[in-house]
């Protein structure tokens, strides 16, 4: 029996005439815990998968993912964002043990709704948003490299980053004036192809937009990306 990945539980699966003719990928969480992941869903931002309000919207997009649009400066650079799950108390804590504190086992949660999230995204290549060398030695790893290996995804590395200060330290209006943080290494393996990017949390869309924007101004032909949390 296997142990769920966050309360350490047995996980009993239902054994059916299905699970007996084809073989299901094991979970690494218990329902239980699966039930305190908060799935986005229903009518969301046609860019940034935020549940939509009437109160914080404007036709199709959130009101954040307006302003960017009718900023000439960024609109147009990120096509689609698909976030997976509300960044509520519970998933900050998992993903605080995963990002933080090096808990790698803790990403085989969420493969399973990366994979059903993916499949209707369309691509050429995918990347990741690089750490700072400073950020990867003090973390051990980048969080969502590690996503992108467990979904078995060939990754290529075409953005470097310098060395900022942490984005959690940062207000809102802060992050949205960031300088461009992104540089694109190899710019011809981008030339009209559509690229997806990975990460983990889309807080105001700052860094996808930053990286999109590097990514199109080398000539990619199309941006979007995938993330765990909104």
């Amino acid at each position: 029996m296997s142990r769920c990945l966050v309360c350490d539980e047995g996980i009993k699966e239902a054994l059916t005439w299905m699970s007996l003719f084809k073989r299901s990928e094991a979970k690494a969480i218990c329902e239980r815990c699966e039930e305190k992941l908060h799935v986005i869903t229903g009518d969301t931002c046609s860019i940034c998968s935020r549940e939509m309000d009437g109160n914080y919207s404007t036709g199709d997009l959130c009101l954040d993912c307006s302003r960017w649009e009718r900023n000439r400066e960024w609109a147009g650079y990120l096509s689609k964002n698909i976030s997976l799950f509300h960044y509520n108390e519970y998933l900050k804590d998992i993903i605080a043990k995963y990002k933080y504190r090096g808990d790698y086992a803790l990403a085989g949660i969420f493969v399973p709704f990366l994979k059903d999230g993916l499949k209707d995204m369309e691509f050429d290549l995918v990347t990741v948003i690089p750490l700072s060398d400073e950020r990867l030695r003090e973390r051990g790893f980048n969080q969502a490299q590690a996503l992108a290996d467990l979904l078995g995804l060939l990754t290529v590395d075409v953005l470097t980053r310098i060395h900022t200060e942490k984005q959690s330290k940062k207000s809102r209006q802060e992050r949205m004036a960031l300088p461009q943080v992104f540089q694109v290494t190899q710019s011809d393996l981008l030339q009209h192809k559509t690229i997806l990017i990975i990460d983990d949390i889309y807080t105001t869309g700052t860094t996808l937009r930053h990286a999109a924007k590097a990514l199109m101004t080398a000539g990619a032909k199309g941006v979007s990306s995938i993330t765990l949390a909104r």
